[in-house]
């Protein structure tokens, strides 16, 4: 293999790799897979054949024969979401073949296209790994161009000089472009699962102290702007401490779970709960009057007391919780004067008695 070549592989690569990273960043919301909606097939479709046309034209010269890669993205979409997006691109190949000619050098390309194509939907449908689908259908574009290529070149030698190098070219580009994608993709979810996890109480599921702050001063500013009410209650379990020295931590861990889960049902579907640490829970309500604050805050405090927890030891325990208020509702108020507000209504809350709901 000569220097141009080498130059010309390497370019190739580069070009498919850094066509590999868009065509990530574009679609890592909604990765292309078989159960995908038609809307995203056909706009990855779009993608995959713009991607192609854009290597066709980068093609590699060995001799007098133009080699290129334009078949690994079709590949790619149909061992990753099957028929409609490879055929989308295919027609794009297509156009832009014919763009550049109509000639014997043409057809055969189309032919070849088309075959890859057919081909690798017929493959996707089976029940094979990703992987093995990948390397299938490069080896049938290998295959398929080798037949083509006997069949028009009489030089011998150069034919046995332009195939391995075809087969070699065409398995490199194949296996860097499956890697890249599927790191990309590990990449995307490892990133996606350390946000949620940045997010989210690792033991109940609800939002965490840190989210909690975040979109509390957000919701505060954004019913300033809006002049809407916005209330936050702040729910404690009453002698929380006394259920972990009898029943272990273990026990106290599944009270706090299923508390979550009583907190998630008792109130609507926009209000924001989070587990602020140890026993001690917070609601976010926008858009939401006193009234009704109060309201929630004491079907909370009904559900709680009436609910028969779970222990895995097979033991049911009562619990109750303290609840204080704060409302936005007269007038815009500070962040943190609200969450004192709160705080200092859970206080009276607890220490008038407890199992009980105080406003401030």
């Amino acid at each position: 293999m000569n220097m141009i070549i080498i130059k010309d592989l390497f370019a190739n690569l580069a070009i498919l790799v850094s066509l590999l990273l868009l065509y990530a960043q574009v679609t890592k919301g909604t990765p292309l897979h078989q159960s995908s909606s038609i809307k995203r097939k056909i706009i990855v479709g779009l993608i995959g054949g713009l991607m192609a046309n854009i290597l066709m034209q980068y093609g590699m010269h060995i001799g007098n024969t133009l080699i290129d890669l334009r078949h690994i993205p079709l590949i790619l979409l149909a061992s990753a979401g099957g028929s409609v997006s490879v055929l989308i691109a295919m027609v794009l190949v297509i156009a832009g073949r014919l763009l550049i000619g109509l000639n014997l050098s043409a057809l055969i390309s189309i032919t070849f296209i088309v075959s890859v194509t057919v081909f690798s939907i017929f493959v996707s449908k089976t029940g094979i790994s990703r992987t093995v689908k990948t390397i299938i259908m490069v080896t049938f574009a290998n295959l398929y161009f080798s037949g083509i290529a006997i069949s028009l070149i009489q030089d011998k030698t150069f034919l046995f000089q332009l195939i391995p190098l075809y087969w070699g070219i065409s398995y490199l580009g194949g296996f860097v472009s499956f890697h890249t994608i599927d790191l990309l993709r590990k990449s995307q979810m490892m990133l996606e699962r350390y946000k949620t996890e940045s997010e989210t109480d690792g033991l109940t599921g609800l939002h965490n102290v840190r989210h909690f702050e975040e979109m509390f001063k957000q919701l505060v500013n954004e019913a300033a702007s809006k002049n809407q009410p916005l209330s936050l209650l702040y729910v404690d379990i009453d002698f929380f401490k006394k259920v972990n020295d009898t029943y272990g931590h273990s026990e106290g861990d599944a009270v706090l779970k299923q508390l979550s889960e009583i907190l998630q049902k008792s109130v609507r579907s926009t209000d924001i709960v989070s587990r602020n640490g140890g026993e001690e829970f917070t609601v976010i309500l926008a858009d939401c009057p006193l009234t009704m604050a109060a309201e929630i805050a004491e079907n909370i405090r009904r559900r709680v007391e009436g609910n028969v927890f779970r222990l895995s030891g097979g033991e049911s325990i009562h619990v109750t919780v303290s609840l204080g208020i704060a409302s936005s509702q007269d007038k815009p108020m500070h962040p943190s004067t609200l969450l004192e507000s709160a705080d200092t209504a859970l206080y009276e809350a607890k220490n008038s008695g407890r199992n009980k709901v105080c406003i401030a």
